[in-house]
């Protein structure tokens, strides 16, 4: 006897269109359902230095369609647990990018995710440079606050550098002056940075937990999310730079040092569990310095471990 999830198509990963995981495609941004909205944010306009993160929401759907279990959901036998299976996700597509254009650009994204909201959905972005993080945090305005936990190896928290606010360099910087976010907690960060000194007197000030990667290492993934508030509701910003290149090596600014797959999962498998992660965003994929792809197949796997672990705790 053949189980529901065996009969119809058998649609191999490498067949039909790549919508993230394979899950159903809505482009009417008026008619969202479900449980996660996937949006795509392909702006690179922030970069200073290699740009080519634009690709990066079309690459990890591509990676994606790897995981696309269909309708038997995802068992892990570490756990014991079948994720993913009764969680309704959709792909609204990418918003709309105005070459060179960054307010345009940001705004648009900042549309997608307010849509997915008022959907009451989960919006999970796709980007794009890190950039894209400060119109995802401006359209948490009207919700309740929220904590950022950014999982990166630079901490962003320039200010203005040359007339710059809202390049990838300065996302943190901007969300520390929302009202509605009330703290952050920056894991990952190290080595020489593009933010001085000042900015993280500045982040500091503000009231950010920063750790490098060998302090997280030293403290232990309990102590580390002991340190973030209990019951919150947390915004998650992960840049794929924050692993170590030998794993991800498809980014613009790679930095040695990094995390390990393992790692990052049981940190959010924990903060899943500690609190409510209400938004997500990953960023920096770049896959054409990429030719294996992994870097986009880490972020596609990250992400639907996450959703899954995320509504286990629901």
């Amino acid at each position: 006897m053949k189980h529901g999830y065996e009969t119809g198509r058998l649609n191999l990963p490498f067949v039909g269109i790549c919508s993230f995981g394979k899950y159903p495609i809505q482009l009417d941004w008026d008619k969202i359902t479900g449980d996660v909205a996937i949006l795509g944010a392909p702006f690179d306009g922030g970069t200073q230095w290699r740009a080519g993160a634009r690709f990066g929401p079309r690459a990890i759907r591509e990676a994606s369609t790897l995981f696309a279990f269909g309708h038997a959901g995802a068992y892990d036998h570490e756990d014991d647990a079948t994720y993913l299976a009764d969680v309704g996700i959709v792909d609204i597509g990418d918003a709309d990018i105005v070459h060179t254009n960054t307010e345009l650009s940001h705004a648009n994204i900042e549309l997608g995710v307010r849509r997915i909201l008022a959907a009451g959905a989960l919006p999970v972005v796709l980007g794009g440079d890190h950039s894209i993080n400060i119109p995802c945090i401006r359209a948490f305005s009207h919700e309740p606050p929220i904590h950022l936990v950014q999982i990166d190896a630079h901490l962003d928290f320039v200010d203005e550098r040359h007339g710059v606010r809202h390049g990838h360099g300065n996302p943190m910087r901007r969300a520390a002056e929302q009202k509605h976010v009330t703290g952050l907690t920056q894991l990952g960060i190290r080595n020489v940075s593009s933010t001085a000194r000042d900015g993280y007197e500045a982040a500091r000030a503000f009231g950010s937990d920063i750790l490098s990667v060998r302090q997280v290492r030293a403290l232990g993934t309990a102590a580390v999310l002991a340190r973030m508030p209990e019951h919150a509701r947390y915004y998650l910003s992960i840049d794929i730079d924050a692993f170590d290149p030998s794993i991800a090596p498809g980014t613009g600014t790679p930095s040695h040092g990094g995390f390990q797959y393992y790692e990052v999962l049981e940190l959010l498998a924990g903060l899943a569990a500690r609190g409510a992660i209400v938004g997500v965003d990953l960023v920096e994929t770049a896959p054409d310095y990429d030719p294996a792809g992994v870097t986009s197949i880490l972020a596609a796997q990250l992400l639907l471990n996450l959703i899954g672990r995320i509504f286990a705790c629901r």
